[in-house]
């Protein structure tokens, strides 16, 4: 049980996603500056231990409200893809604002679902990672939002994490929620539900107790990053879950402790 875990202490390339629940206050859906900072702020020391990490990031659609100072997230298309595009901007000039306090360079890649699985646009996006990587900078990630339509929408950023992870050969998937991990039951309303520690193989019963929505501000609930597991493992990836609102998780996670739920990546299928 302690094998994958253990493994954790010696991983090079991570990709670590974090959703808008982590991103923004729950109350306000304003963005939690002190949470983004310490954030960035782990991130670049993982980095500096010589650590490759590939960030992949939510909350675009939740930044351009904020700035319109809209209060409901609108139903159609459009306006998503408007807020998308505004939010973008502003993600990203937080993001390089404090990751630049820390010495680090970023560059941002916007992915479709064409990027994954058209075998010349995976290529490519593979070799644009790969090189940013190799130059010492930390790529950051989002579906492209701003001109997605479903037909080319991955849809959730658990997915497009777990996409990103089998594209680059990573090592671990850290996905950090606004929960402790994956329970038995709803933590909320079950207060029976108890924390699991690994999950060897998602069968029908993990799928189960995985249904569900997540925060109002999200999109992906615990089912999709179920899904995420399922993607990422098969091709050689461990996953965890792990709380993304406690400094510090992040190097926990990858010393070994037993923090959050640990999926073991499976033999590569390539």
């Amino acid at each position: 049980m302690g094998t994958a875990r253990e493994s954790l202490k010696t991983a090079r390339r991570i990709v670590i996603k974090v959703g808008t629940s982590t991103l923004a206050h729950a109350d306000t859906g304003k963005l939690n500056l002190y949470r983004i900072e310490h954030l960035i702020r782990e991130i670049a020391d993982l980095h500096n231990a010589g650590k490759e990490i590939i960030f992949v990031s939510s909350g675009a659609i939740a930044a351009g409200m904020n700035k319109l100072g809209i209060k409901v997230k609108p139903q159609t298309i459009p306006e998503n893809q408007a807020l998308a595009a505004i939010g973008q901007g502003v993600l990203m000039h937080i993001y390089e604002k404090f990751f630049a306090e820390y010495g680090q360079t970023i560059g941002q890649i916007l992915l479709t679902k064409e990027n994954a699985v058209d075998e010349e646009a995976r290529a490519n996006s593979r070799n644009s990672l790969s090189t940013i990587l190799s130059m010492g900078a930390i790529p950051v990630i989002n579906e492209n939002d701003a001109v997605g339509v479903d037909e080319i929408r991955i849809g959730d950023n658990d997915n497009l994490s777990a996409i990103v992870a089998a594209m680059i050969n990573a090592e671990v998937l850290i996905i950090l929620s606004d929960i402790d991990g994956l329970y038995t039951g709803n933590p909320n309303v079950d207060k029976s539900a108890r924390l699991i520690d690994e999950v060897a193989e998602i069968d029908s019963e993990i799928e189960r107790i995985a249904g569900g929505a997540g925060t109002k501000l999200g999109i992906g609930g615990m089912f999709t990053k179920i899904q995420a597991a399922k993607l990422a493992t098969s091709n050689g990836v461990t996953m965890l879950i792990v709380n993304g609102s406690t400094n510090g998780n992040l190097r926990r996670a990858l010393s070994g402790e037993s923090i959050g739920t640990i999926f073991p990546r499976r033999e590569r299928h390539d």
